[in-house]
């Protein structure tokens, strides 16, 4: 999949942007179009509609068909990825509808993390010696990336490392960090697991929704959906080196006006070696979510940003 960098970088040259919406707008925006198949860049790749061959520019099609990302529908062909923009970066991910397994999902989260990201670090001090960073589950790469930027506007040196369970998150982000410049590790496996060491910065926008068909990139586990993310917050805080910080994009199932992840979190914060804080950075997403049973007894889903830094001192 590596020659799709070369797709990215072609379809980034025509000034390309899609800001990429939740399924359910997706799903709204489609049936309000029809069936009429795709014309611009955005209907593509964006709305990932059908379309006929001579929609596209021969040197881009070319590049599609060698990178294995076009199929054939009929008299039409489809993308088999979608790009979204941030910033001026272009990220690839999965096809519309994203239901299978395996799928890497960019939305409206991943531009909350990446500001959420920009936010934290928007006052951090240059330093000569490079960071050692971490992306937990990192899906397109979105976040790691994201870092990569706000280090780099700062002028401090970063090493990357792309961890994520999913194979084919890992391919996404190799693409992606290629087609900006941004030079990755990849560490394929269970969160913190999958490697070793410390870290300067962790930055995690782990899945927390509790998905019935337990797909990869939306299920949090057990505990209506924050279990994931309460174990990568409690996995970080071991990992992070003195002076290091974790940033943890998540959401969380409020419950008769009570916020449980931050509950089961807090006795970890509650450490000397600890300076945090925390806060909701968008108090409902995903509302479709509570017409199911599971999510009957809860208020809202909130986005919520945890920010914890290790004391210098801390060893």
């Amino acid at each position: 999949m590596m020659n799709a960098a070369d797709v990215l970088r072609k379809v980034a040259g025509t000034g390309y942007r899609f800001t990429t919406v939740t399924p359910l707008t997706h799903q709204r925006v489609l049936a309000r179009r029809g069936r009429e198949p795709g014309i611009t860049l955005r209907d593509i790749f964006g709305w990932n509609l059908s379309f006929e061959p001579r929609a596209v520019p021969p040197e881009l099609l070319a590049a599609m068909e060698h990178a294995g990302i076009v199929r054939r529908t009929g008299s039409l062909l489809r993308s088999t990825v979608r790009i979204a923009s941030l910033g001026d970066d272009l990220f690839l991910h999965s096809a519309y509808p994203t239901v299978e397994e395996n799928a890497v999902f960019f939305g409206p989260d991943t531009s909350r993390f990446a500001r959420f990201i920009r936010h934290a670090l928007d006052r951090h001090q240059a330093q000569r010696k490079p960071l050692r960073v971490l992306d937990v589950g990192c899906g397109s790469g979105a976040g790691g990336i994201a870092v990569a930027r706000a280090l780099a506007a700062t002028g401090t040196p970063a090493t990357i490392v792309m961890n994520d369970i999913n194979p084919l998150a890992l391919q996404y982000t190799a693409v992606n960090a290629e087609a900006a410049g941004v030079e990755v590790a990849l560490a394929q496996g269970d969160a913190l697991s999958a490697v070793e060491g410390d870290f300067d910065l962790i930055v995690s926008n782990p899945p927390y929704l509790d998905d019935a068909a337990q797909r990869a990139y939306r299920h949090g586990g057990a505990r209506l959906g924050r279990a994931l993310s309460a174990r990568i917050a409690a996995e970080s805080l071991k990992r992070l080196a003195p002076g290091g910080q974790l940033l943890l994009y998540t959401g969380v199932a409020m419950v008769d006006g009570e916020d449980p992840f931050l509950a089961e979190i807090q006795p970890l914060l509650a450490a000397p070696a600890f300076e945090w804080s925390y806060a909701e950075i968008d108090p409902d997403v995903f509302g479709e979510e509570l017409e199911r049973p599971v999510y009957a007894h809860i208020d809202r889903i909130a986005a919520v940003g945890l920010v914890a830094t290790r004391r210098p001192e801390a060893g």
